[in-house]
């Protein structure tokens, strides 16, 4: 890759990491685009070279947020303890090693909320859902006997709102130790 290639990525993912910190403490409706263009240190019309509006930034970055838990889910499922295991492992070690990572978290949470998000981003989220997506896997999981009795779906919810507090937290607190993914499969395990 030339270097004029590698400085406009590198411009664009500073201008996405600074978006990124301004939508999480100031949301949507309160990031000004000249607030971003400021924290990159480039003029508005600069920024608007890279992403046209703050709309199309905001997108991206739920475009991001959503390759996560594409990801994660298509991971291999024929042995659902392996899968929540494998899970929670990949996710807590790229966020306590990847700052944005632990921050997409906290941004993907307040757009579900965000009334002012664009409608095009709400019509992205319309398909996330990881909780429902993950029931018939602890259900086969309890017909195997390698994970706990119990409702399917408040299982589902505590493994993921576990990951998703972790996460919330090392985004506000990266210099906290990041528990084990151990802990958290833990939680649906059968003992």
């Amino acid at each position: 890759m030339n270097k004029r290639i590698e400085q406009k990525e590198k411009r664009r993912q500073d201008i996405l990491s600074a978006a990124l910190d301004l939508f999480i403490h100031k949301g949507f409706a309160a990031t000004k685009v000249v607030d971003i263009a400021n924290k990159v240190n480039m003029s508005v019309g600069l920024l608007f070279h890279y992403f046209n509006s703050k709309e199309h930034l905001y997108e991206e970055l739920v475009r991001l947020g959503l390759s996560g838990p594409e990801s994660v889910m298509s991971n291999d499922k024929s042995d659902p303890l392996t899968f929540f295991e494998t899970t929670a492992k990949q996710i807590l070690k790229y966020a306590s090693k990847d700052p944005l990572t632990a921050k997409m978290f906290l941004l993907m949470k307040q757009v579900q909320y965000n009334d002012a998000a664009p409608d095009s981003v709400k019509l992205m989220l319309k398909g996330l859902d990881t909780i429902s997506q993950t029931v018939l896997l602890i259900e086969a999981g309890q017909q195997n006997g390698t994970l706990r009795e119990g409702n399917p779906m408040a299982l589902s919810i505590a493994y993921w709102a576990a990951i998703q507090g972790v996460c919330e937290e090392l985004a506000i607190n990266p210099d906290l130790p990041c528990p084990e993914s151990t802990w958290i499969v833990d939680m649906i395990r059968r003992r």
